[in-house]
């Protein structure tokens, strides 16, 4: 290094999609799918104090090709690019004085499968070996897409299918007792029988017996006259 330019520190990370930032050699390859927003992660340490004279800039390049695109440059503020295949699909999603410089790529599509690099100067500190990453982009798989459904059957379909047996199971024991009551109905037990003989019985004493008075009154009025 030259005199009164300290190198800025290595520990630039770019592409990584976790939330959680590796402090050792970054991701060569990034496994991306379309339509889902990607974090392409950058994070560094300098010994300089963060000023409006920091810089970053984020590049591309496409597969096979020796051509780079600037597709984001930060200087105090975020400047992402109004031209090309990433126009207004980058966004800022660091912070510089927490040493973040990393941006977020919105509906990527396979043809934003290429290389992507993350410059960041903060003069004196100067980094001259920018790490790079390999970004590929596709469609999820049928295994993703089966997962996912097994899991919306194990929150939602489940649950309501048991809800459902029970409330059948609820229902048979409830037809099954009604069924009971009417059988029963039709084949009295003998105790019910006798009870019930013995109420008639009563039953044709009591007219009897209101009979016999009726015709010992109209004796007496007849031989009163």
């Amino acid at each position: 290094a030259r005199p009164g330019i300290e190198p800025i520190s290595s520990r630039i990370l770019v592409g990584i999609i976790s939330a959680v930032p590796r402090q050792e050699l970054p991701d060569a390859h990034v496994q991306g799918y379309v339509g889902e927003s990607i974090k392409l992660k950058c994070t560094f340490k300098s010994s300089s104090s963060i000023t409006d004279k920091l810089t970053i800039d984020w590049t591309y390049r496409p597969p096979s090709s020796s051509r780079t695109e600037s597709i984001f440059h930060y200087q105090s503020f975020q400047y992402p690019t109004t031209s090309g295949t990433f126009r207004d699909r980058i966004s800022w999603v660091g912070d510089v004085y927490k040493g973040d410089a990393s941006i977020s790529i919105k509906n990527p599509t396979i043809k934003d499968n290429g290389t992507f690099s993350c410059a960041v100067k903060n003069p004196p500190d100067v980094h001259h070996n920018i790490p790079v990453t390999e970004l590929t982009v596709t469609e999820r798989g049928f295994g993703t897409m089966l997962s996912s459904v097994a899991l919306l059957s194990i929150l939602v379909f489940i649950p309501s299918a048991v809800v459902v047996v029970l409330l059948l199971v609820r229902m048979a024991r409830k037809s099954a007792g009604l069924k009971k009551r009417s059988k029963s109905g039709y084949k009295k037990s003998s105790i019910e029988v006798s009870d019930d003989t013995d109420q008639e019985e009563e039953n044709n004493c009591m007219m009897k017996l209101c009979v016999r008075c009726a015709e010992c009154l109209d004796s007496d009025y007849e031989e009163t006259y």
